[in-house]
């Protein structure tokens, strides 16, 4: 591009749009626009600007996300959808550049892109590759146990848990995220079975953790089941050999004590490098892998920041490709 291509993030007021603009607000390759306050609930001011972009990012509710993409009328314009609205769907190619050979070379073609959620990158990080490499069939039942910090909830879960730390009232340290745990069916989980190349959904269990960044995702594999089981090193070995050349893809060397709290933990909410908060504000991804041969067991987990890879980093890495740019500006 001669000149310097023109950014709307819509609805940057939001905590993702927010973390989106301060990755790109001090960039001098690019130009941000912006809607006046007064005006964002304008839909003739809104669809002038829309029109008048590059790269619309969409940082909105599901409806609010589908009503600005029904505004689009320049063909030449792209849309990131950081929302959950388009991650399935028929005509958009899904943000996660690393999840399959030539998935990069989609995203910097299209004109409509979806971000992943942060969930379904840590799951499909580890994932994907065993399914892709055959190591795991696609009928085979995966559980996935994770905890987010409470950042993931959007303003309404961060204020009440701020709220709850001002006035020094215990918020509960762990608990399952609400109706998605208790009742299933969290809107993650379709992007979670479309992309896995798995037969049936995974069945999902999300929990929030009384701490504000960071993610924990873990798969247990019961191995036992499977004809001729891969070992422990044969599955980390097909991880480490998927990602070998992706600078945001970590891969931990297989059962590496040193990684864990005295050799043992591997902490959700501590404020050590061992916590889940170790990767926050990066744009990385950590695949650790443990086994058990004897009994044939496997954990597989996944750390990264929700904000981060799960969020607003992995937007401006998505972003960049779009443009033509190296993928690593704004991430450093």
């Amino acid at each position: 591009m001669t000149t310097k291509p023109k950014i709307f993030i819509d609805g940057e007021s939001g905590t993702t749009g927010l973390q989106i603009y301060s990755r790109l607000n001090h960039r001098d390759d690019i130009e941000l626009v912006s809607i006046e306050a007064s005006k964002r609930k304008d839909a003739t001011e809104r669809t002038k600007l829309i029109n008048a972009v590059d790269v619309i990012i969409l940082c909105l509710p599901d409806d609010a996300a589908r009503e600005a993409v029904s505004l689009v009328s320049n063909t030449r314009v792209k849309i990131l959808d950081a929302s959950t609205a388009h991650r399935t769907a028929k005509d958009w190619v899904y943000g996660f550049p690393e999840l399959n050979p030539g998935q990069r070379e989609k995203i910097a073609s299209a004109q409509f892109v979806s971000n992943p959620g942060c969930y379904p990158t840590g799951f499909l990080a580890c994932i994907r590759p065993l399914i892709a490499k055959g190591l795991l069939n696609s009928n085979f039942p995966i559980t996935v146990n994770a905890v987010s910090g409470y950042s993931g909830g959007g303003k309404n879960l961060i204020k009440q848990y701020h709220t709850f730390h001002e006035q020094q009232v215990g918020a509960e340290s762990l608990h399952p995220y609400g109706i998605y745990s208790l009742q299933f069916g969290h809107k993650h989980v379709k992007e979670m079975h479309q992309y896995s190349g798995l037969a049936s959904p995974p069945l999902f269990v999300p929990a929030v953790g009384d701490f504000e960044q960071g993610m924990l995702v873990q798969i247990p594999l019961p191995l036992g089941t499977l004809d001729n089981p891969p070992s422990g090193k044969i599955i980390h070995q097909a991880i480490a050999d998927y990602y070998q050349s992706e600078k945001f893809m970590q891969v931990a060397p297989f059962q590496d004590s040193t990684l864990l709290r005295d050799g043992t933990f591997l902490d959700a909410m501590s404020t050590t490098g061992y916590s889940a908060s170790h990767l926050n504000d990066t744009n990385i991804v950590q695949v650790f892998v443990f086994a058990n041969d004897t009994t044939k067991e496997v954990l597989l987990v996944a750390r990264l920041d929700n904000l981060g890879k799960g969020a607003s980093g992995a937007a401006v890495q998505n972003l960049n490709i779009m443009l033509g740019f190296p993928e690593e500006l704004g991430l450093s």
